[in-house]
């Protein structure tokens, strides 16, 4: 046999050798002692299901199976450590990997996790082993009743384990996140392109990006712009969760088409047309699912060529001797008013609509429970005559309902009785609208709605 047939036959005794090495050797035996070390520095139970030995590729040790307390809190499905081999002859070794498949974490999980980073910090101690990088893939972040993930990230550290940057990207690519130390904080730089919240309102973005600045205990957003919808958002988010949640914040909205997004927001409500708008917001809760009702924003908005489905304001105001009128819409050329969003409710105020062949004014609000309130004051003409009709508002966003208030009808009864229909219905509506604005009367009951056929 020659000499390269001997070093290939040599090779392929080592590389079997290298291979069966790992069904000679047994790691379970160091489970318990490693449980217990990770459950005495975490004050935390800890379990480990298996570990193992593998000598191919490159010598490593994988971990499989481990669980942070007794129930659910962080999960690890397998976590494999590639040692530098030379290393481990020095004083300190050092791992040039550690890989992290299958990780789920929960808020719960973090808070532990932040504590022992910082009482870490305050005692520090000898470096017992160098990590040169981290690799997480397929993790999940779980908080409260909402879910992050599954996304992968890639740590690298420096001398003293501590990160040098952090990227994390969701697995479909949509979204990206750079994260790099600066002193006691962490610049943030996010990119996403057509990515869903995970979160509250399914909103999809065409392009969002967002720099920051944050801290273990809170985040400055300083720099956001957004693609949606047909328009631009721009603008800055402060967050805050050291002991509750917090948010707020301001928007500048420009051109957002709002038949998507209303829908989106509030369900059953049925409005289109391009909104501007600049809100400001804020909301304090101890849980992320609370903040919607605790949120606070207020705004001054502008909506053109748009329409309001589910109501005709000018055949609720020129039918005056029906009940109520629902159904239809109301195309408009603007809409604008002021906004108020506080407990739940909405308070809609300084209403002005307006097109060619229709003027209103009012106020509006909408309770918790989507019941509608209020009042609106609609500009019509009936027989060449001008009016100012006032409309009380009822129903629900689903289905709205539009009723001529008492004077009026009884102003319109009138008129008609005396100078016939349509000439004497106009001027009898117009005196009764005035009687009603002299004496400033409150929205009355809404009638009950007729069985339909």
């Amino acid at each position: 046999m020659n000499w390269p047939k001997r070093i290939l036959a040599a090779l392929a005794v080592l590389i079997a050798l290298a291979a069966a090495l790992p069904l000679f050797i047994t790691l379970d035996d160091y489970i318990p002692r490693i449980e217990k070390a990770a459950a005495d520095r975490l004050k935390q139970p800890v379990s480990i299901k298996r570990m193992r030995f593998a000598a191919l590729p490159w010598p490593h040790v994988t971990v499989e199976g481990i669980r942070l307390s007794d129930s659910d809190e962080l999960t690890l499905a397998k976590v494999t450590a590639t040692p530098a081999l030379l290393s481990l002859l020095q004083s300190t070794p050092i791992i040039s990997s550690v890989e992290i498949d299958s990780l789920v974490v929960t808020r719960k999980a973090i808070d532990m996790v932040l504590a022992l980073a910082a009482s870490q910090a305050a005692t520090p101690q000898p470096q017992a082993v160098r990590v040169l990088r981290i690799q997480l893939d397929n993790v999940v972040l779980r908080l409260e009743k909402t879910a992050f993930g599954p996304f992968d990230a890639r740590v690298t550290l420096d001398e003293t384990s501590k990160p040098e940057d952090i990227l994390v990207t969701t697995r479909d690519g949509k979204l990206k996140a750079m994260l790099k130390p600066d002193q006691a904080n962490y610049l943030i730089d996010i990119s996403a392109k057509a990515w869903t919240l995970p979160a509250g309102p399914a909103l999809l973005f065409d392009e969002l990006q967002i720099r920051g600045v944050a801290t273990r205990n809170d985040a400055r957003l300083d720099e956001i712009s957004a693609r949606l919808y047909g328009g631009k958002v721009s603008g800055q988010i402060n967050l805050a969760w050291q002991k509750k949640l917090r948010i707020d914040g301001k928007l500048d909205i420009g051109e957002l088409e709002l038949q998507h997004v209303a829908s989106i927001l509030s369900p059953g409500t049925r409005v289109s047309g391009k909104l501007s708008a600049k809100p400001v917001f804020s909301a304090t809760a101890a849980a992320a699912d609370q903040l919607a009702h605790a949120l606070r924003l207020e705004t001054d908005f502008n909506v053109r060529d748009g329409a309001l489905h589910g109501v005709d304001i000018q055949q609720a105001a020129t039918q005056l001797i029906k009940k109520g009128s629902s159904g239809g819409e109301t195309r408009f050329d603007q809409l604008s008013g002021h906004l108020l969003v506080a407990q739940g409710s909405r308070h809609l105020t300084q209403l002005r609509i307006a097109s060619g062949v229709l003027a209103a004014d009012g106020k509006v609000s909408i309770a918790p429970n989507k019941d509608l309130s209020g009042r609106i004051h609609a500009q019509v003409k009936v027989a060449g005559v001008g009016a100012k009709v006032p409309l009380n508002v009822a129903g629900t966003i689903g289905s709205p309902l539009l009723y001529p208030t008492g004077g009026t009808v009884a102003g319109a009864a009138v008129g008609t009785a005396i100078m016939g229909p349509g000439f004497g219905t106009s001027v009898g509506a117009k005196v009764g609208g005035w009687a009603e604005g002299l004496f400033e009367a409150k929205p009355e009951k809404a009638p009950k709605r007729q069985a339909g056929p």
